[in-house]
């Protein structure tokens, strides 16, 4: 079913103007375009993947947007600014998961989570989790290029309070090196061959910035605390600061590079909130988490969140749930997640709020000795079993709980195993873990056929991931992880959407049956009015058909109207 097509027929549904109230003054102000056509704009965008001066272009002149949008074939329907501008709004008012939550109010009013179950019973969802990487916006550069941008971007906020040129004060203070050429390492007369060439141009760059730095703590106190002015100069001396107390060290030969990556390490001055994460032990990358979760029956996009790149998978996990409960209004009992899900403290977390983890628990190696699972551990006796049959109750008991359960020198030292169990001297060691518990039962549900229905439910997650990183998630198209939220909001509005336009006959939800499916194909007769010979033609032909689905199903069709930008 064309995706065109049903975005026309839920115009009344979707996006409503009273939705977005909240971003306009009530009784200041220009005519505004309504922002329920904005929205709209807004998931075609997303759909076609296209830019913003690609998608005012489609508005006025492509057909199919047009049908979608509702406005007549002469009308340009807003600007570039205009979508900008309602785009700032959603962000600026905290409304980032605004057409995403609309996706699945369109879902509750089909009753896909009702279907079966009486009206006033709360259905109980399986949820499905798993993270992909976004790529953040922001240029990843070395250390020396890092102290550089952060002193520009500390001379830019010095030249705002002048006013000054940023050249000019560059000039004054000595520091144009850092504002002029491409490159400050390629335009820099070293020799990097040479390790003590390379320390004096690093200890030169430290000096430049801790002088700035001082200078910066000088002019703040001729400025109103808290002032705009006074906390972007502060921003910027925080970033400058924090990369030479991560990147540098500092002893009486002079500063020099820190060895290995500092934990929680700045990478982007451009995107400070961009970090260094990996999804393996060979697949790293620069940038953002997506935390996505999705109904396994429905296949939904129930909730998503953006998390740091050098975040676990399992962080904000219990939230993301929390919120899938608010936006469906179903109960989630059970929550299905790969091997980055099966920690002990994930589980605990959320069996402390009635919620069952259901993910595979990271193996344990001992190289080629017995393992902790070929012992039988008793939480509730509070002992530990061999594989030669002994048995100790000798726990050493840890603060944060757990322990590590002693087997007696003697008794292993007479042990025909002992050759396979350890190599020292003493007794056997196993470790208890805090929720030892709740891992033996994760154990014995994963030697069940029940897993391996969880393990096919979860796969879900996986296609949905995939669909998102075809409208473009991959690579993110905003600075900062709110911005990037929204942008993976959008995507995540624009699979469900797709999936409920594939999956169901709702198109005709909203006005008469007629009228509805005469939209479907109308939108797919737009697509033939290229093949016809002129402008005037296809204009003609495609009048002909709205006049007629309009005429035949004695529907009256309501067209927007607003003014030529």
């Amino acid at each position: 079913k064309n995706f065109y097509g049903f975005l026309a027929s839920q115009r009344n549904e979707l996006f409503r103007d009273e939705d977005f109230a909240a971003l306009y003054c009530r009784d200041n102000g220009r005519p505004s375009v309504p922002p329920s056509l904005l929205a709209t704009a807004l998931v075609l965008q997303t759909y076609d993947r296209v830019s913003d001066d690609e998608a005012t272009r489609r508005a006025a002149f492509d057909l199919q947007w047009k049908v979608a949008l509702g406005v007549e074939l002469d009308v340009r329907p807003f600007a570039k600014s205009t979508l900008q501008e309602f785009r700032a709004q959603l962000i600026l008012h905290e409304q980032t998961g605004a057409v995403f939550q609309q996706s699945l109010e369109v879902a509750k009013r089909r009753g896909v989570w009702k279907k079966g179950h009486p009206p006033h019973e709360r259905q109980q969802m399986k949820l499905a989790l798993d993270t992909t990487h976004i790529l953040g916006r922001g240029a990843v550069k070395d250390s020396y290029h890092l102290l550089a941008d952060g002193i520009v971007q500390v001379l830019h906020g010095l030249a705002k309070l002048g006013p000054f040129e940023v050249l000019d004060l560059a000039e004054e203070l000595d520091c144009t090196r850092y504002v002029t050429g491409s490159s400050l390492k390629g335009q820099a007369d070293v020799d990097w061959t040479d390790p003590r060439a390379r320390q004096r141009f690093l200890a030169e760059i430290v000096t430049d910035a801790d002088r700035l730095l001082a200078l910066v703590r000088g002019t703040r106190a001729g400025l109103v605390d808290n002032s705009a002015e006074d906390k972007e100069l502060v921003a910027a001396a925080e970033v400058l600061a924090r990369i030479l107390a991560q990147d540098v060290d500092r002893d009486e030969n002079g500063p020099r590079l820190k060895r290995g990556v500092a934990p929680d390490r700045l990478i982007s001055v451009h995107d400070p909130e961009m970090r260094h994460g990996r999804k393996s032990s060979s697949h790293r990358f620069n940038g953002h988490k997506a935390q996505v979760a999705v109904d396994t029956d429905s296949q939904l996009i129930t909730a998503v969140d953006v998390l740091a790149g050098n975040a676990a998978d399992a962080d904000h996990a219990l939230e993301v749930v929390e919120a899938s409960e608010v936006s469906t209004g179903c109960q989630v009992g059970e929550v299905i997640g790969d091997c980055a899900y099966g920690a002990g403290s994930t589980r605990a977390e959320f069996a402390a709020t009635g919620r069952t983890v259901v993910a595979k628990v990271p193996e344990i190696h001992n190289q080629e000795f017995f393992p902790k699972t070929a012992f039988q551990i008793d939480v509730e006796a509070g002992t530990c079993t061999c594989p030669n049959q002994q048995t100790t109750a000798d726990l050493h008991a840890a603060k944060g709980g757990g322990g590590v359960f002693v087997f007696a020198a003697e008794t292993c030292a007479a042990c025909p195993l002992r050759a396979q169990c350890t190599r020292g001297q003493g007794g056997r060691t196993v470790q208890l873990h805090p929720h030892e518990t709740l891992l033996q039962q994760a154990r014995e549900l994963q030697a069940s056929p029940a897993f391996d229905e969880a393990r096919r439910r979860r796969q879900v997650v996986e296609h949905r991931i995939a669909r998102l990183v075809q409208l473009g998630i991959r690579q993110a198209r905003y600075v900062g992880r709110t911005k990037t939220l929204f942008q993976l909001g959008l995507a995540a509005a624009v699979a469900n959407l797709t999936l409920l336009a594939a999956t169901s006959g709702a198109l005709s939800e909203s006005g008469s049956d007629g009228f509805s499916w005469s939209l479907v194909i109308l939108a797919a007769l737009v697509g033939l009015s290229s093949l016809l010979l002129g402008s005037g033609l296809a204009t003609l032909f495609i009048l002909h058909c709205i006049l007629h689905c309009a005429a035949s199903t004695g529907s009256s069709t309501r067209w927007s109207r607003s003014s030529d930008l």
